[in-house]
């Protein structure tokens, strides 16, 4: 089976958020998190789309298209026919440059529709200005960002700031007249030498007479979204089916345990995290960050701490139903920029050592103890469950729900396949997400069994 659709995703939790939407919809879909592991593996699963994660948000324009490039050649290499660039709903990155990339790739015929809204998680574009849940953009937490702020709310400025290409607008009023009214405006934009054109949306009714309009115009439309836009056209090309979740039937296991990897520090994760552990069946294991980000012996030494006093709760009759290692949530929280200073790292380097220590002790734990034991695996944080998976030796998950959006539960292939895994946003969900998401994992082990 040749996969109809190809998506490139800057991130892994991006990469399985717009995947989810397909799997929902009854399309098998896998998430790669690099070019060379999709070409390796491909032929033998059999997939209706794929998702490549280039990890390329926080890199510097040339770096990220080389990624972006390897990544779209790979997928047009394996005949996918309708191509996506996944882009974070708060617009971190260099979503214009990438684009640039891919448009070099597909074809002069190309033409990228930019529709950042997603309604679902109340994320909506208006008269080109970007809205999170009723706040603007640039007023969001999210603006802050030490990697990857976000500092222009008017959408065609910041992708002209980062694009070659002329940059468009169909606004609002001639989305909800949609029909022809909406054909004719993205023609104009077209005929205007807009090779990138953005697209209001306030609900996903929107959004779908947006791809109905650009199958419509029969273009070679490179999708530019976080998800619905992409999932729609595949709809509306009769690719899918509607979207309904995917739960399993079976009763959820007992007596097993979920193992969460914490590497967000956000004040969104910490509260869902003491929710959690205000049950006595949640345990948190503390890990000290400081010897994970000097690296060598001490770092050796306090993962073995974490990983010895996780087996021996997995080794009692009852067993905990979560077990949770973090570095971030108590005690001060440390300025990780001021550690790569300090010590003369590369910027980014502490927080890699110190995801990469969690992976490390998610990994010992599953291979000292019987894997039956597991109920799955709970990441915060993109950047922790590529660590964590990347220590386990995956290089590729199947994506199949969401336990909300933008928290994504798939499982695991090839080394530990069938195992499920959550990935969640730090800035993503409510008080009570991480008990959800636990509860989910159980559920979701029936399925595997």
């Amino acid at each position: 089976m040749v996969p109809s659709i190809g998506i490139v995703a800057d991130d892994l939790t991006g990469a399985t958020t717009t995947g989810v939407l397909l799997a929902r919809s009854r399309a098998r879909t896998v998430a790669y998190f690099s070019s060379e592991a999709a070409l390796r593996e491909e032929k033998e699963l059999g997939l209706d789309a794929i998702v490549i994660s280039t990890n390329s948000r926080a890199l510097d324009k040339e770096k990220a298209q080389g990624f972006v490039t390897d990544a779209t050649s790979a997928l047009k290499k394996m005949g996918v026919r309708y191509f996506t660039k996944r882009i974070d709903t708060t617009l971190r990155g260099g979503i214009g440059y990438e684009i640039d990339a891919m448009l070099d790739v597909i074809g002069e015929d190309a033409v990228a529709v930019v529709v950042p809204a997603m309604p679902q998680s109340r994320r909506i574009l208006v008269g080109g200005y970007s809205v999170i849940d009723g706040v603007a953009l640039i007023r969001t937490p999210v603006a802050q960002d030490v990697r990857t702020p976000v500092r222009e709310n008017y959408v065609p400025t910041l992708l002209a700031a980062q694009t070659q290409h002329a940059v468009g607008l169909v606004a609002l009023a001639d989305v909800l007249q949609g029909g022809a009214a909406l054909v004719e405006a993205l023609r104009k934009e077209r005929e205007a030498g807009r090779r990138v054109i953005v697209v209001d949306a306030i609900t996903l009714e929107d959004v779908e007479e947006i791809a109905k309009a650009c199958v419509a115009l029969q273009w070679n439309v490179l999708a530019v979204d976080p998800g619905p836009f992409t999932s729609r056209l595949a709809f509306v090309r009769g690719l899918i089916e509607e979207e309904k979740p995917n739960i399993p039937a079976a009763a959820p296991v007992e007596n097993r345990t979920v193992l969460i990897a914490a590497g967000s520090a956000t004040p969104v994760t910490k509260k869902q995290m003491e929710v959690l552990t205000n049950d006595a069946r949640n345990v948190r294991i503390s890990v000290n960050p400081r010897p994970l980000i000097e690296s060598g012996p001490a770092a050796t030494a306090e993962v073995m701490r974490a990983a010895d006093a996780a087996c021996i709760l997995l080794e009692k009759y009852e067993q905990p139903r979560s077990i949770l290692f973090e570095t971030a949530l108590h005690g001060v929280l440390l300025d990780l920029d001021e550690e790569d200073r300090s010590h003369g790292y590369e910027k980014g380097t502490a927080a890699n050592r110190i995801n990469a220590g969690l992976g490390t002790i998610i990994t010992q734990v599953m291979e000292r103890v019987a894997r039956e034991k597991i109920a799955g695996i709970y990441a915060t944080g993109g950047d922790t469950m590529v660590n964590v998976c990347a220590m386990l030796g995956v290089e590729c998950l199947e994506v199949l729900d969401y336990v909300i959006p933008q928290t994504d539960i798939g499982r695991l292939i090839g080394e530990y396949g069938g195992m499920p895994i959550v990935g969640k946003g730090g800035l993503t969900g409510t008080n009570s997400s991480a008990i959800e998401i636990v509860d989910r994992l159980m559920l979701e082990a029936a399925r595997r069994d």
